[in-house]
């Protein structure tokens, strides 16, 4: 046999390794066409959940809710949940599910499990969909009203042809950390009890359980306490504002405030609790009092002083004489004076709060108190000595430890801005660390709770566009970068970490004057914090939450509120 030539050995190996390459080319075209094909897949069947359950399997087809379908609940517990899914279906899509005990065909079940003793972690549920049904199973009632949430995010956008589809999904899923709040501050701007509501259906929407209202302020108190009706009728209301960023161009002098009634506060802790969200309530101080000091100078370490009023008589309106609400924003040195009669004064208005908030925790402030009327006070310099206290950081504890202990006696816990460490940390006391993370580390590794909320990541006063639209307090804290945050510091060893209980985002309101401002702010940041404290830390992908918040904000126009249309012009690419 004759041989083959060396050249055509050569070339025939040549045409074997290019018919491998293209063999090779056509497997990995076949696998970059197959990965975005699935992502396109469930993107195109409405599985946009933010935030992002621990574990997720897709199947193949869609359950479709029509006006027709059932909802079977377990039990009488279970009809917070599908109640709370009938108002989100009747707001957005103008229908509303009968409900029933009794199985049947083209339903949607909400049967909470029952334990003989409780489970590890209440707020699991587990959640199936395929084309016969959907099948929503809690640990407990809030775990099964968790369900109603992703199954609500799991609905389309458009109502079509009188059907709602969605994806056949498994699920099983729960939060990541106990605590998951937003904060609103309703001192330096007041708002209306529908949009209160509004606010605490957001929380819910996004499995938040817990809602930290900012009640007094220096610019108005906003809870009526029965015994002191002059905290509303005088320090409910201010007689300007002023115009622009502080100290302000001008005052607009247009007397402004509001407050809550108990019957209002009553029929709001009830709404939260329907959705099982926890109030916080906030009573400031010994700083930040200047509302309740108009109200009852006597709180005061001088009450015949006038309330000090800016040089520029441009920037006040009214009377200058005598104690005044607020009508700028910043930090004043009239302050709770730590006397017999401002201690009675507290007490007696903790006693009607607690009366009106179930909560375990009493937010007691703690924040921003300067020490210059306390220094010039003979009744605080003889306090001191006294009680044996070297300085006024040491006196602001024995003011926060006092309260805390009259608090402690009535069943609840106090939580203080991370300025209660100054002077020696309160012994129950919840630490919330907003300046940095240094105060929830220092509090953690002296095995107190800890709340974070740093300014960097979780203020939502702050801008999130470079320019922004509309004035700001300042800074810049884009969406990415709440997203980016991590609640656990490095810094805290195995044994420190338990102490962290979560974090919230706040919204102080100074800049704030309307609702659709206050939508503005918060949202999308809202749904990134919310997907940073629910999800495992080795599930928080930016690029998956991006390609999700592409149509969550979708939601937003469905919902018919205010939001950041330009978050994705700030986004960078080195994080």
């Amino acid at each position: 046999m004759q041989s083959i030539p060396t050249s055509l050995n050569k070339h025939t190996c040549n045409v074997l390794n290019f018919i491998q390459l293209i063999t090779n080319m056509k497997k990995i075209f076949l696998i970059l066409i197959f990965l975005p094909a699935k992502f396109l897949f469930a993107q195109s069947n409405g599985i946009h959940i933010i935030p992002e359950p621990v574990k997720i399997t897709v199947q193949s087809g869609n359950f479709i809710i029509t006006p027709k379908t059932v909802i079977i609940v377990g039990d009488s517990g279970d009809m917070h949940a599908a109640n709370f899914l009938n108002h989100y279906l009747n707001k957005n899509y103008h229908f509303q599910l009968p409900i029933n005990t009794n199985p049947t065909n083209g339903k949607i079940t909400i049967a909470t499990k029952k334990f003989i003793k409780a489970p590890q972690n209440a707020e699991h549920y587990s959640f199936v969909s395929t084309p016969n049904g959907v099948s929503i199973s809690g640990n407990s009632y809030v775990g099964s009203f968790y369900g109603v949430q992703t199954l609500i995010q799991l609905l389309p956008v458009n109502f079509t042809d009188g059907q709602l589809p969605i994806a056949a999904v498994n699920i099983e899923d729960e939060p990541r950390f106990a605590y998951r709040g937003m904060h609103l501050d309703v001192g330096r701007h007041f708002f209306s009890v529908d949009f209160i509501k509004e606010y605490i259906d957001f929380i819910a929407l996004y499995k938040m359980n817990t809602f930290h209202w900012h009640l007094t302020e220096d610019q108005g108190w906003r809870i009526e306490i029965k015994k002191y009706p002059k905290l509303t009728t005088i320090g409910a209301y201010r007689n300007g504002t002023i115009i622009g960023h502080a100290p302000g161009t001008g005052n607009d002098k247009i007397k402004y405030g509001g407050y809550y009634t108990q019957k209002q506060i009553k029929e709001i802790v009830q709404y939260a609790a329907n959705r099982f969200i926890t109030i916080i309530p906030e009573i400031e101080m010994p700083g930040h009092a200047s509302a309740a000091i108009a109200a009852y100078p006597e709180l005061s370490c001088f009450p015949e002083k006038n309330t000090p009023t800016p040089q520029n008589k441009q920037l006040w309106s009214g009377d200058t004489t005598g104690k005044q609400v607020q009508q700028s924003w910043g930090v004043f040195d009239d302050v709770f004076c730590p006397s017999e009669y401002t201690f009675h004064f507290i007490e007696n208005v903790l006693d009607e709060v607690m009366q009106l908030f179930p909560s375990k925790y009493i937010h007691i402030g703690g924040d921003e108190c300067p020490k210059n009327y306390w220094k010039a006070s003979a009744l605080c310099q003889q306090l001191m000595k006294e009680k044996g206290l070297k300085d006024e950081h040491e006196l602001q504890s024995y003011f926060i430890q006092r309260v805390e202990k009259y608090i402690n006696s009535k069943g609840r816990q106090i939580i203080g801005w991370d300025e209660i460490l100054e002077g020696g940390l309160a012994p129950n006391a919840t630490v919330m660390s907003w300046r940095g993370e240094k105060g929830g580390i220092e509090a953690a590794q002296q095995k107190h709770n800890v709340i974070m909320t740093p300014g960097a990541w979780c203020y939502f006063d702050h801008s999130q566009n470079k320019p922004e639209d509309s004035l700001t307090i300042g800074g810049y804290t884009p969406v990415q970068k709440v997203y980016s945050y991590e609640p656990v510091p490095k810094e805290l060893n195995k044994n420190e970490i338990k102490f962290i209980l979560g974090a919230q985002g706040n919204v102080w309101t100074e800049y704030m004057a309307y609702p659709t401002k206050v939508e503005y702010m918060i949202l999308p940041r809202m749904s990134a914090l919310s997907e940073v404290l629910w999800s495992p830390a080795e599930k928080k992908d930016w690029k998956n939450f991006k390609n999700k918040l592409e149509f969550d904000t979708k939601r937003y126009q469905l919902w018919q509120v205010h939001f950041n249309e330009n978050w994705h012009q700030n986004i960078t690419t080195n994080r």
